[in-house]
């Protein structure tokens, strides 16, 4: 066994005195410039503990000395963003959708505003490119379940649709499936019928004539003789070859059979009347808007 203080032939440093099999632990301490920066990194941890927030309780954090929080820099930050923007923001608020699409100034910056409000709130569901997905409509396109003028635009941002708000929008598509109206073998019928309204390739052996009766007797109502839809009820076009949750017969299949409920929330409380009105705005202009 070795000693302690022994020299290591190999290397020429002492030994801790520790061997196991054959083989010597050598005295290596850490540098002293190491072990300083560590002992200061310690005691810099404890005074960050103190002055900022960082332990956590059952049910909150400590705070720290200076109460800081990055939350609260932040809204501190946006509470000056938005002591600047005031006048014009009050500009934007008393002026009217018309007025400001006439107004080169007011329509800039209520395009600018809404473009960053569109990324904060609408582009987790219709894109930041507003393109839309499955089942959130394309907002670049010219078709509109609730119709696409300015003031139009605006009301659905304020009251979404069938958001539980007493001015919502609100629809609703019977599940022809679902509550029995039609049978299996109808709706398939009818199904291949409003595909071959935009002009898709029907199932070989599809009987049209049974078709079109079954979509006139259940259909026709909220969608229409040709399927053109009607904005009042957010009946959809069926003949413009523009879909919210997909073409294929399978998906009209089982949109007819379960229905269909989608749902926008209301804005109205959520953001205050300028800033829906420039977001309203920028949704007009992005190439839809009537």
């Amino acid at each position: 066994m070795a000693e302690q203080g022994d020299i290591d032939h190999v290397s020429g440093k002492t030994t801790t005195g520790h061997e196991w099999d054959g083989i010597k632990e050598l005295n290596t301490p850490l540098p002293r410039w190491w072990l300083l920066t560590f002992y200061a990194t310690i005691i810099w941890s404890i005074g960050y503990w103190i002055v900022y927030p960082a332990w956590p309780l059952l049910s909150n954090y400590t705070t720290g000395v200076l109460h800081w929080s990055s939350r609260g820099a932040v809204a501190v930050e946006l509470a000056n963003l938005e002591k600047i923007r005031g006048e014009k923001m009050a500009v934007l608020g008393s002026a009217s959708l018309a007025d400001i699409e006439k107004d080169p100034a007011l329509l800039a910056m209520a395009r600018a505003r809404g473009r960053t409000v569109f990324g904060d709130n609408c582009a987790p569901c219709h894109g930041s490119g507003a393109a839309g997905a499955k089942g959130y409509p394309n907002l670049n396109d010219d078709d509109w379940l609730w119709g696409g003028t300015l003031d139009q635009i605006m009301q659905t941002i304020q009251y979404g649709i069938r958001s539980g708000n007493p001015k919502t929008h609100e629809s609703a598509m019977l599940a022809f499936g679902k509550e029995g109206v039609l049978k299996p073998e109808q709706i398939v019928t009818v199904a291949n019928y409003v595909r071959s309204l935009s002009g898709l390739p029907t199932a070989p052996g599809y009987d049209a004539a049974q078709g079109k009766k079954i979509f006139a007797d259940n259909c026709v109502s909220c969608h229409g003789d040709k399927g053109q839809g009607n904005q009042e009820l957010g009946a959809p076009n069926l003949s413009d070859k523009i879909w919210l949750y997909g073409s294929d017969e399978a998906t009209i299949i089982e949109t007819i059979t379960n229905g269909r409920s989608g749902v926008m929330p209301a804005w109205v409380d959520r953001l205050d009347p300028s800033t829906i009105k420039a977001l309203a705005v920028y949704v007009h202009s992005l190439g839809g808007g009537k």
